[in-house]
Order: C-alpha cells, then sequence, then structure tokens
C-alpha cells in the first residue's frame, strides 16, 4: 500500500524534523531548495510549524512553505495539514497549520506543541495509516 508523504518543514532547532523522522514513512524537508521546487506526485501532508508570538506584522508561515505552495498543482494534491507549535504563542498556537487548512480547505490532521511526545508521534502514524488506507481504498474502486 502506498504511504502518503509529508512534506515538512524544520528551524535549525531540527524539533519538526525529528517528529517527521520518527512516522517511518516517505519525508521530504521542504528546506532543501531541489525539494521546494518539486511537486508531490500524488496526494501528500504538509507538517509545518508555527512561529508567530504576537507581533501583527510576523507572518506565521514559514517562507520555504509558502514558496512550495505557489504550484497549482501541489496545491491541488495537498490532503491536509499537521502542525507544530509552542502553547506559550497564546491565540497564535498553531497559527500557521489552521491559515494554510483555512486557506486551502484542507483539514488539519494533527497538531502537537514542539517536537510532540512518543504517544504523539504513535497518534500522528496512526492516523496517517488511516489516510493511507483511504486512499487505497479509493484506488481499488476506480
Amino acid at each position: 500500500m502506498r504511504q502518503v508523504p509529508v512534506y515538512f518543514y524544520s528551524s535549525k532547532s531540527g524539533m519538526v524534523r525529528q517528529f517527521a523522522n520518527a512516522l517511518g514513512r516517505p519525508v521530504f524537508d521542504i528546506g532543501e531548495r531541489d525539494v521546494r521546487q518539486s511537486v508531490p506526485d500524488g496526494p501528500w501532508v504538509l507538517l509545518t510549524p508555527s512561529y508567530k508570538t504576537g507581533n501583527l506584522d510576523n507572518d506565521t508561515i514559514p517562507e520555504p512553505v509558502k514558496r512550495f505552495l505557489r504550484d497549482p498543482q501541489t496545491r491541488r494534491r495537498l490532503v491536509g495539514v499537521m502542525g507544530s507549535g509552542n502553547r506559550n504563542f497564546g491565540s497564535h498556537y498553531q497559527a500557521a497549520a489552521r491559515d494554510i487548512a483555512r486557506r486551502s480547505g484542507r483539514p488539519v490532521l494533527f497538531e502537537f506543541e514542539l517536537q510532540g511526545t512518543q504517544w504523539d508521534v504513535e497518534d500522528a502514524r496512526d492516523m496517517l495509516e488511516q489516510l493511507d488506507a483511504r486512499f487505497a481504498e479509493r484506488a481499488a474502486a476506480q
């Protein structure tokens, strides 16, 4: 069964990268230019951090994520968003994931704080496996 890949962006802290790599599926780092300039070949999930801390002039969506989402085909193939955030950001917690989901009409599939816990990784894996199964069922029905 095909696994829906996760495209992620991680800051220098590497917390989102650590989470993405623990998912046990194909993951691609949008911070790498060749990945950012590619187009996913099918359904994919975005994993993004949020950085906004209350400064209205500080956009919450990381620039590499914005660049990746500029391609219309990439946007069409996006099936959902996962987010990493910091509860200290208050009302801006998970702002990037929620904003991208709202703008794209795709669901927020999973949210976690900072690098997540082992239980967050397990829950995200389960959610992604359910997504894989749904796409496999659709493919079999066609």
